[in-house]
């Protein structure tokens, strides 16, 4: 059974060599530098460098996005809802009777797209490049984190990809009584339902057994040593610099032009 988060881990492009620590702290950089704006100008440079800079080095960021369509739709609805909650100032451009889209609001709504997929396109990155056991080596190495936490931590990304192999199975096992087949609307939100609990269930009896056995094996006890070192090379270097270049270019064209917001202002 696959127990990598998301499917196989891409061990052939390019940030699959890189350290998996450096690779958290640029995805979270990248992530906060997109969150704390909000007009689109500066979220659209963010994106479009990210989307060069991914294909510069021969990660398909289309393909990935479609991979994982439903993070799209879930981009598309969270920037319709922002549209239709956003003050409506500018000039109507969708009546629905019940609301209206004006084109302040469409501009919020877009601006609020465009910052989830450039906070997206990295961390999609990040976790489909990244081994778990990576991981745990950098953050306890590199960055000294506890290793009860570490450890804890390694053990919840695996076991991500195992939540999704046994919501497959139930599907399978409820399709197979003929649970969901023929049923309404009504009837498929109560087994979704129902098949969510069972998950629930199954997680927390497997999240139990496994801290048992990793306290009767001693984890997080004392100090102890690690089987691998994590290793660095000019390939972080470059990401880094990559990465600030990026957050530079967009940040400064916008301060240059005039049109940068911040959440807080």
């Amino acid at each position: 059974m696959n127990t990598d988060f998301f499917g196989a881990i891409d061990r052939n492009s390019y940030f699959s060599r890189l350290n998996a620590g450096v690779k958290l702290a640029v995805s979270f950089t990248l992530i906060i530098a997109a969150l704390i704006v909000r007009d689109p100008l500066t979220s659209g440079i963010l994106f479009g460098l990210e989307l060069l800079a991914f294909i510069l080095v021969g990660f398909r960021p289309v393909n990935l996005l479609a991979k994982f369509w439903p993070i799209l739709i879930a981009v598309l609805t969270t920037g319709w809802s922002v549209a239709l909650l956003s003050a409506k100032t500018g000039e109507v451009i969708l009546n629905l009777g019940f609301n209206t889209i004006t084109t302040d609001s469409a501009a919020v709504g877009i601006a609020m797209m465009i910052r989830s997929l450039a906070m997206v396109l990295p961390t999609l990155a990040f976790v489909l490049t990244t081994d778990p056991t990576d991981l745990g080596d950098s953050l306890a190495q590199t960055f000294k984190l506890p290793a009860r936490f570490v450890l804890a931590t390694v053990a919840a990304l695996r076991l991500v990809g195992i939540l999704f192999a046994e919501w497959n199975a139930l599907g399978q096992a409820r399709r197979a009584r003929g649970l969901g087949a023929g049923q309404s609307l009504v009837g498929r939100a109560q087994t979704f339902a129902g098949q969510s609990f069972a998950l629930l269930v199954q997680a927390i009896r497997r999240g139990s057994r496994l801290a048992v056995t990793m306290e009767a094996r001693g984890f997080g006890s004392g100090e102890r040593t690690w089987a691998r070192v994590p290793t660095y090379s000019r390939g972080d270097v470059y990401v880094c610099i990559a990465a600030a270049v990026i957050i530079a270019v967009a940040y400064g064209s916008s301060i240059a032009v005039g049109t940068i917001q911040f959440l807080w202002g």
